[in-house]
């Protein structure tokens, strides 16, 4: 049990992390002044900040017309999906225990 409540812990930061640094980034970018990258904002979401940089994309209304990266963000829980659907089916196949099954 105590490594979900860390498991959602390391969450709730990574959102909340990328959720500041786009605001940064945002507020930078009305400023004129040196901004985050885009790899690093890409970055933070890939590493379970995804709910957090779209609500701040959304809120702050950054990056929202900006190619490639807002269909690379759009691309984030996707390519997590193909993941997990790899890991239970690689799981499945090994005789790996799985977390999430029905008995």
């Amino acid at each position: 049990m105590s490594g979900l409540i860390l498991g959602c812990g390391v969450v709730a930061f990574a959102n909340g992390l990328a959720f500041l640094v786009f605001r940064i980034d945002k507020d930078r970018a009305i400023q004129g002044e040196w901004r985050v990258s885009e790899t690093t904002l890409l970055t933070l979401a890939f590493f379970g900040g995804w709910f957090g940089a779209k609500a701040a994309q959304r809120r702050f209304r950054h990056k929202t017309r900006k190619e490639p990266f807002r269909t690379f963000l759009n691309l984030i829980p996707v390519l997590w999906l193909l993941l997990a659907v790899v890991v239970a089916y690689e799981a499945d196949m090994l005789n790996l225990p799985v977390f999430f099954t029905s008995q």
